[in-house]
């Protein structure tokens, strides 16, 4: 009697890679498909980082042109989602390098933290962030903190927190490693929590 053959389940292809396909063979129609699905997403980024919305703006036609000269480029290893926040990061550390931001942090420098001395509730959020943002008030004074991160933690905490990409999707779109990415996050959500605190905690009208 012949053993059954087991077939492997078929693993389903995200849309996007579809639509990247048909974008590389001239179809304008479908990238322009691609661009209402992120321009959104790719602007919020921009604009976390520089803390400007006509740079913002600037930066999101940078990265859809980028994006389509270089579609032969995007292997489909990652979300086309990831690539692009990927290069709107650069884009937008770029955009403060020409400002001469003094507190211009590399993407690439390793952040030294004592993450094991740290009790884990420390960086739990309560509310969740996402939750403030949904609150006009909270949502304008975790604004006004977080334009007080350097940078590099800011972009972090933006990803992670703000856009809710996983630990692996913000490490791949920042080209960190997992442990990076997870020591900037600590330390954004420690400095946001004590400025928060701060923030809240001063009497009406009364701003830090």
């Amino acid at each position: 009697m012949p053993t059954p053959t087991i077939q492997s389940p078929a693993v389903e292809e995200h849309p996007d890679v579809a639509l990247v396909a048909r974008a590389r063979e001239g179809d304008t129609a479908a990238f322009e498909q691609l661009v209402r699905q992120y321009d959104r997403q790719i602007f919020r980024v921009a604009q976390h980082i520089t803390q400007n919305r006509e740079d913002a703006e600037d930066i999101v036609q940078d990265v859809f042109l980028k994006a389509y000269e270089k579609l032969d480029q995007f292997q489909g290893n990652s979300k086309f989602s990831t690539w692009l926040v990927r290069i709107a990061v650069n884009e937008s550390l770029m955009r403060l390098r020409k400002r001469k931001t003094s507190r211009t942090v590399s993407m690439d420098e390793d952040v030294q933290t004592e993450e094991g001395a740290i009790p884990r509730d420390f960086a739990d959020w309560s509310p969740n962030p996402e939750q403030i943002y949904g609150q006009s008030e909270l949502g304008d004074i975790l604004r006004k903190t977080i334009q007080g991160l350097p940078p590099g933690f800011r972009t972090v905490f933006t990803l992670r927190d703000i856009e809710n990409l996983s630990t692996e999707e913000t490490a791949e779109a920042l080209g960190l490693s997992v442990p990076a990415v997870k020591s900037r996050l600590l330390r954004a959500r420690l400095q946001l929590r004590e400025r928060l605190s701060r923030y809240l905690k001063q009497p009406e009208g009364v701003k830090p």
